[in-house]
């Protein structure tokens, strides 16, 4: 029988405190399955699939997360299915909107610019209310020097130190095209540090782990742990391979937006 296939891109936000990641996983709650599990209710049928633009980590947040939706033999009515889609998910999911595409279209394949922010504050413990969006140092740290070595991630290098077990498969090359540490000015809430910080990245693609491994070398800079001769190292193809064991918590990143070439 012929399989007529119907295309949507869908935008997405959540809050992923309480959630082990994007991906489907058997025994935990995920966003794919929250996801799966609405559109399954509003339509009443289970003959579509779902692909994300980059699946995010346990705890990770989305400002800006897109998701390609294909639904068998029957279009949709957009004006019916996205508000009761939104009405459906949980509160910590939010779709922005909803498209048509065609087959054309692979969410997967076509080029984006991924920024990424991991929001982070140091010095005194912070209200227990931001822990689902920022990571508490209670260590000093030396921001000047975290912001010199944040430059030293912008262009093309092996990322190799930034991968969390790459496989015999894994692409390590790769380009950032903007990385810095500044003040955090873009997400405020009252019970909010009244200084806190953020790093801000930008690239078309990031190995496992990448942002957090960074965020950790930069926060042991920032203790005196490390130098940044030790940040120009692991970033060398020719020198020694450094495996860094400090991955930050999940918590503090943030998926800020998606920008489709």
């Amino acid at each position: 029988m012929f399989r007529k296939r119907f295309y949507y891109l869908i935008q997405l936000q959540y809050l992923g405190f309480r959630y082990h990641g994007w991906q489907k996983q058997p025994k935990v709650n995920t966003l794919q399955r929250m996801v799966e599990r609405t559109i399954n209710y509003v339509l009443d049928h289970n003959d579509f699939k779902i692909l994300a633009a980059g699946r995010t980590d346990a705890k990770v947040s989305a400002n800006e997360a897109y998701v390609e939706l294909f639904v068998d033999h029957q279009s949709l009515n957009l004006q019916e299915f996205y508000p009761l889609f939104n009405k459906n998910l949980p509160q910590d999911i939010r779709a922005l909107s909803i498209e048509e595409t065609d087959e054309h279209f692979n969410i997967i394949q076509s080029p984006k610019i991924k920024e990424y922010l991991y929001l982070f504050s140091f010095g005194e413990k912070f209200h227990p209310f931001c822990a689902p969006f920022m990571y508490n140092i209670l260590d000093k740290l030396d921001i000047a020097a975290m912001q010199k070595a944040a430059k030293l991630f912008e262009g093309k290098h092996n990322f190799r130190s930034y991968c969390h077990r790459p496989s015999a498969n894994t692409i390590l090359e790769g380009e950032i095209t903007y990385c810095e540490i500044k003040k955090n000015d873009t997400y405020t809430a009252n019970f909010f540090p009244e200084e806190s910080y953020l790093l801000r990245v930008k690239g078309e693609g990031f190995k496992r782990n990448q942002i957090r491994l960074m965020m950790g070398a930069l926060i042991d800079l920032g203790k005196g742990k490390i130098d940044l001769n030790f940040i120009k190292q692991t970033l060398d193809p020719e020198a020694e391979e450094i495996t860094l064991e400090h991955i930050v918590p999940g918590s503090g990143l943030i998926l800020n937006s998606v920008e489709f070439k």
